[in-house]
């Protein structure tokens, strides 16, 4: 049996009123596949970023083993040289730089003094052929999707010279058929020789890659699992996590469907730098009150896209086509027409759209509807409060008081965050971008319930998701997207995760 790589030993880490971590202890072994599994704010990624050097020495009490002697990290780069390498959660590329720039920055191939950039450019091309994204290395980071950007962010850790590779969430921006890409590689790594701890919300993933499995709860290790012997199944797995048995992972939901509230009708969009491409071709959709309608489309298909150039021609250079509520047209130019109309669109990208990270929980729920609120002019500061806390303790927001910073929440109590400053604006139409996207199971079923209770009280909801068992498990009827044009439309109840991605590959006439 392979020797320890890595061992964490009474790891506590603590932050001003709040202990992240208490006693925790981590045992990776060479050359394997580690999983951490918890619920958001379990500690997991706190626990990395202490590893990492993140978090320096003398911030926490513990100690750290590495290839058998004790390391004390003052920074990233002191991780780094004995190459250990974490690709976090939230993404750190440059936008305005190219991909080969964000690659080697900081590790720049160098020739005289200079940067080489055919050295440059060649060596990106090759670890980007290694991690499967097909972009030239000199295309704007910025100008790629998240879920591109996440491979980017690999092929930056694969430049260095990785001993333990760190993935916080690396499948989270991911689809079905890029998160098996990605699985592959990591396999194809331990071939090398190279030890990878991952954490993940993907129980299946976990199932299907992982060697072992430590689970955190309440910031404390719980038990380690030995996921070779076949014995571990994902509700064995929740059971840790959460404490006590999830018995369905999607809340039972009885709909209520009335009329036709939303209807586009041949809505074409075009690229916003490539004016002639265009990326989603004559669409054409109806969402009823009380129905929870599902897009589900492969990366690139143009679901989000869909979704952003209907809320305000957000996306696009140019959409054309017609958007009518309630049987009468209705114009969305602007994200303030979308809203004064009763739309509403939570993005896929939370942290970098959905919410203002320095603000706090307060001013992140009024932030769409500070008319309510106001008056000459004014925020009615304590009417904000009051709304606030209202959400908060309906939405079962985790935090002692309206005015944390939202950037302290975990993703879970974000994304409802998220959502108490939309529902705020009284819309008659939700369109949700990934909702549960890096969120844990037990989040995921709170934010299912509010989904339903919406569609309960009359919204009309549309779910965008990568995951195809989501897509099954809550909504009503599905749409899917391949190519920028919808291939097909199902009822859940004829619906399979086969039949879903046969639609989500098809290249045909859109269905009308």
């Amino acid at each position: 049996m392979s020797s320890p790589i890595l061992e964490m030993r009474s790891i506590t880490k603590t932050f001003p009123g709040v202990k992240a971590l208490q006693d925790v202890t981590l045992e990776v072994t060479s050359g394997e596949i580690h999983a951490i599994c918890g619920e958001n704010g379990a500690g997991k990624s706190t626990l990395m970023k202490v590893l990492s050097g993140v978090y320096p020495h003398g911030s926490y009490t513990g100690e750290i083993m590495f290839d058998g002697e004790e390391v004390r990290f003052g920074s990233i780069n002191d991780s780094e040289d004995k190459g250990i390498v974490i690709i976090h959660q939230e993404l750190a590329l440059v936008p305005y730089l190219s991909v080969a720039e964000n690659i080697f920055l900081g590790n720049e191939r160098q020739r005289g003094g200079l940067i080489d950039w055919n050295q440059t450019n060649a060596d990106a091309l090759d670890l980007l052929k290694e991690v499967g994204l097909d972009e030239l290395p000199v295309t704007p980071v910025g100008a790629l999707g998240v879920g591109k950007q996440q491979l980017v962010e690999i092929a930056k850790a694969l430049s260095k010279k990785v001993r333990l590779l760190i993935l916080d969430e690396p499948t989270a921006a991911l689809n079905d058929s890029d998160s098996e890409h990605l699985l592959g590689l990591l396999r194809k790594l331990k071939e090398r020789g190279i030890t990878s701890i991952m954490i993940s919300h993907k129980l299946n993933e976990i199932a299907s890659i992982a060697d072992s499995t430590t689970i955190i709860r309440d910031g404390q290790t719980i038990e380690k699992l030995d996921m070779r012997s076949g014995e571990v199944t994902q509700d064995r797995i929740i059971r840790g996590m959460v404490g006590r048995d999830l018995e369905n992972r999607y809340p039972d939901h009885e709909p209520t469907i009335g009329d036709e509230v939303l209807r586009v009708e041949d809505w074409t969009v075009y690229h916003p730098t490539e004016p002639g491409r265009v990326v989603v071709d004559k669409a054409n959709l109806t969402v009823r009150a009380g129905e929870i309608v599902g897009i589900a489309g492969l990366m690139g298909a143009g679901r989000t896209e869909l979704a952003m150039s209907i809320f305000g021609r957000s996306y696009g250079s140019k959409a054309t086509g017609k958007v009518f509520l309630h049987g009468k047209e209705i114009s969305t130019k602007t994200v303030s027409e979308a809203i004064s109309h009763g739309l509403a669109y939570a993005t896929e990208d939370r942290k970098k759209y959905g919410l203002n990270l320095i603000e706090d929980v307060r001013t992140n729920i009024s932030a769409a509807s500070l008319g309510k609120i106001s008056k000459a002019g004014w925020v009615n500061g304590n009417e904000e409060i009051q709304v606030a806390e209202g959400y908060r303790k309906s939405m079962n927001i985790k935090t002692s008081t309206v005015m944390t910073h939202t950037g302290k929440l975990s993703g879970g109590n974000q994304q409802k965050v998220v959502l108490s400053k939309w529902i705020y604006t009284a819309p008659e139409v939700l369109i949700l971008d990934e909702p549960t996207r890096g969120i844990d199971v037990g989040a995921k079923y709170e934010i299912y319930t509010i989904i339903n209770a919406l569609a309960d009280a009359g919204k009309a909801v549309i779910l965008i998701s990568s995951e195809l068992p989501e897509v099954l498990g809550i909504c009503d009827r599905i749409y899917t997207l391949a190519f920028g044009r919808i291939t097909g439309q199902v009822d859940r109840s004829g619906a399979t995760q086969e039949s879903l991605m046969e639609l989500m590959t098809q290249e045909k006439e859109p269905v009308r």
